[in-house]
């Protein structure tokens, strides 16, 4: 299941692409590109939800466990999310080969804050 945070990421990339008049498929690489940096997303917030202190992340750590719900490192374990997170992180700033580097950068700096993001 996708989530809301996936969604609007992948609507905004998109968005952009579209009003930016960019050809087809470079719109679906950036749809590809929205969705790992979602997937991305989810799983580094996952591993924060087991690493991190509340205090750290402003919110309660735990919640996951507690709630028995299932994520990358109770699927996985905490190393294998995190390769799993630096693959993502890869692989979305392999699709951006190619385009200006000046208009990816925008790009490339979120793939990077959320893959190293501490809360």
């Amino acid at each position: 299941m996708e989530s809301f945070t996936a969604a609007l990421l992948e609507a905004a990339v998109v968005l952009g692409a579209v009003l930016g008049g960019r050809c087809d498929e470079d719109v679906e690489r950036l749809r590809k590109f929205a969705r790992y940096i979602g997937l991305l997303f989810q799983v580094v917030d996952d591993i924060l939800d087991v690493t991190k202190s509340s205090k750290e992340l402003g919110k309660t750590a735990g919640k996951d466990l507690l709630a028995d719900k299932v994520t990358y490192p109770k699927l996985i374990g905490i190393e294998k999310s995190k390769e799993f997170a630096e693959k993502l992180r890869s692989d979305s700033l392999e699709l951006l080969q190619g385009f200006d580097s000046e208009k990816a950068a925008p790009l490339i700096a979120l793939a990077n804050y959320i893959a190293y993001r501490q809360n």
